[in-house]
């Protein structure tokens, strides 16, 4: 059967089946604003639908029929975004945009994150969503396409998250549900705003036993937006902490393993007790002060601290060579950076116009050591010192750009963006057996991005834009090299692409909308995973890549209460040179070729979404199904996760009194009990690349919401 055919009988069962039929009505959880200004353009008056890129603008509202506790909940709608839960919250989402960022194996990579405005992606490239807090955001902006590359280093996607304020006055909302596989989540928030000052402070803790084996795992977390107005200008001042203390990994399954019992963990799990635990504290700044005839200065500071230690499945006998660093890693890092712009509005020619200029600096220090993961027969515990090295990664970045409608029906928005980044590397680890691996590497490039708007009628714009990105390797890629030796692999070379859209958006006055792209992005000295052994990843480049395809969504009202959202992807992704890998566990040599047009791992070719939702004046309901295609797991395509159709239902019940509002609210996931492969691990060196999805899921919830206070 043909993957196109498989895909769509994939989505097609799905919606014949009883359980779609059975629910009557539906409310959404989030929505898509239209008409609005987003901040991941930089651009202070222009809205979304009059930028030459493909931007989504997601409100979460009061919560609605989901629990907010993760970000992939807002984006399984979102046309060109992956969000696969690896059913692992040792290792985190599973993030891409556009097929930028599928080849990591923890974390996010090739992705820009921002919280409140404050970065949330290490100089370095690498990121982080388990600190987002969902249950106190507004919003999230996802950015596609060209104009991400004006976010620096790493900008295949841009996705940021905003916490809201009042208006005025102040309330509050209490949370707590509880689903299957033992997970409880209670969460808080408090919010208020007066003349001078308002504020959002939220917190959450979520316990879960997760759906596998050897998956237990804590999560706390508390987020602080503090909003101050002296004089004209406006000053935010952001405050997260994260803490996630061993939070078990039970690692990657065989095919096999995976279709004969999905929930077990892998056996070198329990023999290493393998974990991970993060702590983060972070502190941000931004202040805005607008001045006469259109003029505007913003600065943003921020710093942090964040903590890793990860105990991973490291056979004994492959810590013998005195080369290796062991099967422990300790990570230490502060890091922290500034940002200055400057912008105008105003005219040129008659014509609206605005400049943005500004300039931004990042540091990271890592402090980065490794153990051995066993002290005489017992496993899974920190011994002896094996790598001790201090590591350092610096940007200093300039951007311009300009956005000018130069004529009724035409607007052109351009920019560049330098980037130099300089990593540094001091070993404090040398033996006899174990050289001086020190060293310092730099890499400089202008990224130019154009983009040119045409508006035939008032609800339809025409869009086509093109620019250049880079993506360097982080600090976790270049922490082993592909050959087994020690010391930073220097060698690596970033990503470069060059990239080009043509979309169009249509905006219809009760409530329709329709969004379409094509896009295509070559990438020359490609990153890819070279080989996966033990829950450590060496990388390598190889050569040239494409990623090209389709994105179209749409929000079709049906009446006063239902509503209809589609989103669908087609993505081609693929390698364009040859090049030869590893294939064998502890292998250092490459021997087998991988053909050129062979697909890149971890990205699916298709997906859709599709979202009926009811609203009735106490009542509310929906239905989703999801379909994602198939995902080969390894560079040759030797091996591939299937595709799969799920069917999630949602219902919710709201009374209102007058001191407050309470909602209930049931959700249940994967409502067919379908067996699927949630995520995958690239190239995994013993043939562990399959994490399995969930099960049926019930999740059951409350939410209090007390009635504003006006003062």
């Amino acid at each position: 059967m043909r993957a196109t055919s498989r895909f769509w009988w994939l989505v097609g069962g799905a919606l014949h089946s009883p359980a779609a039929i059975a629910v009557d009505g539906v409310v959404p959880a989030a929505e898509t604003l239209d008409r609005v200004v987003v901040t991941a353009t930089r651009l202070d008056t222009v809205t979304a639908f009059d930028t030459p890129a493909s931007i989504d603008v997601i409100a979460l509202g009061d919560g609605g029929t989901r629990t907010q506790s993760a970000l992939s909940e807002t984006l399984d709608g979102v046309a060109g975004v992956q969000a696969r839960e690896r059913q692992n919250l040792a290792q985190d989402t599973q993030l891409s945009i556009r097929g930028f960022g599928a080849r990591s194996t923890f974390g996010v990579r090739g992705v820009r994150l921002y919280a409140d405005g404050v970065p949330a992606t290490m100089p370095d490239g690498q990121g982080q969503v388990s600190h987002f807090s969902m249950l106190g955001a507004d919003r999230v902006e996802v950015l596609r396409g060209p104009f991400s590359a004006l976010h620096g280093n790493s900008s295949g996607g841009v996705i940021q998250a905003w916490s809201d304020l009042p208006d005025a006055g102040r309330d509050a909302r209490l949370q707590a549900s509880a689903a299957s596989h033992d997970t409880y989540l209670l969460g808080a928030r408090l919010r208020g705003a007066g003349d001078t000052m308002g504020y959002n402070v939220a917190a959450s803790v979520l316990d879960t036993q997760g759906y596998r084996d050897h998956a237990a795992a804590r999560r706390e977390s508390l987020n602080v937006l503090l909003r101050l107005r002296p004089g004209t200008g406006t000053l935010d001042l952001v405050a997260n902490h994260f803490d996630a203390p061993d939070a078990q990994d039970p690692l990657g399954l065989t095919r096999a393993q995976a279709w004969q019992s999905p929930r077990q963990a892998s056996p070198v799990a329990l023999t290493f007790n393998t974990r991970k635990s993060v702590g983060q504290d972070q502190l941000g700044a931004v202040y805005t002060q607008p001045f006469g005839d259109g003029h505007r200065l913003r600065v943003m500071g921020y710093g942090g601290q964040r903590d890793v230690e990860q105990f991973l499945a490291l056979p004994v006998a492959a810590q013998a060579n005195p080369l290796n660093s062991g099967g422990v890693i300790d990570l230490d890092n502060t890091y922290g950076g500034a940002d200055l712009r400057w912008s105008w509005e105003g005219r040129i020619a008659d014509q609206p116009v605005e400049f943005t200029a500004g300039a931004n600096a990042d540091r990271q220090r890592q402090h980065r050591r490794g153990y051995e993961n066993f002290v005489g027969s017992a496993l899974g515990v920190r011994g002896a010192l094996r790598r001790d090295e201090r590591n350092e990664v610096e940007n200093a970045d300039q951007y311009l750009q300009a956005w000018w409608r130069f004529a009724p029906r035409w607007s052109l928005l351009a920019g560049a963006r330098r980037s130099r980044i300089t990593f540094t590397s001091e070993d404090a680890y040398v033996t006899a057996a174990n050289p001086d691996d020190s060293g310092r590497v730099t890499y400089d490039r202008v990224m130019p991005v154009a983009g040119v708007v045409f508006a035939p009628r008032d609800t339809l714009r025409v869009y086509a834009s093109v620019g250049r990105g880079f993506e360097t390797p982080t600090f976790n890629e270049v922490g082993y090299r592909a050959d087994g030796a020690a010391g930073l692999a220097f060698d690596l070379r970033p990503a470069v692409s060059r990239n080009i859209e043509l979309g169009t958006k249509w905006r219809a006055a009760g409530g329709h909308t329709l969004e379409a792209a094509v896009f295509r992005a070559d990438t020359d000295d490609e990153l890819a995973v070279a080989r996966n052994v033990g829950g450590r990843s060496s990388y390598r480049n190889v050569g040239a890549a494409r990623r090209q395809g389709l994105e179209v969504q749409s929000d079709i009202p049906m009446g006063d209460a239902w509503q209809l959202q589609f989103a669908y992807t087609w993505l081609d992704a693929t390698f364009r040179d040859s090049f030869p890998i590893c294939t064998a566990a502890g292998c250092t040599t490459p021997g087998v070729q991988v053909a050129a047009g062979t697909r890149i791992p971890g990205i699916a070719k298709q997906q859709a979404s599709m979202r009926l939702h009811w609203q009735g004046a106490r009542w509310q309901a929906a239905v989703q199904l999801v379909g994602v295609d198939d995902v080969t797991v390894n560079d040759t395509g030797s091996e591939r996760a299937p595709g799969y159709g799920l069917l999630h239902l949602e219902a919710g019940r709201a009374w209102s009194w007058a001191s407050g509002r309470l909602q209930v609210f049931a959700r249940i996931d994967n409502a067919m009990d379908r067996s699927h492969i949630g995520s995958v691990i690239v190239n995994e060196g013993n043939g562990r690349f399959y994490e399995p999805g969930a099960g049926r899921a019930l999740t059951l919830g409350a939410r209090w919401h007390w009635a504003a206070i006006r003062d």
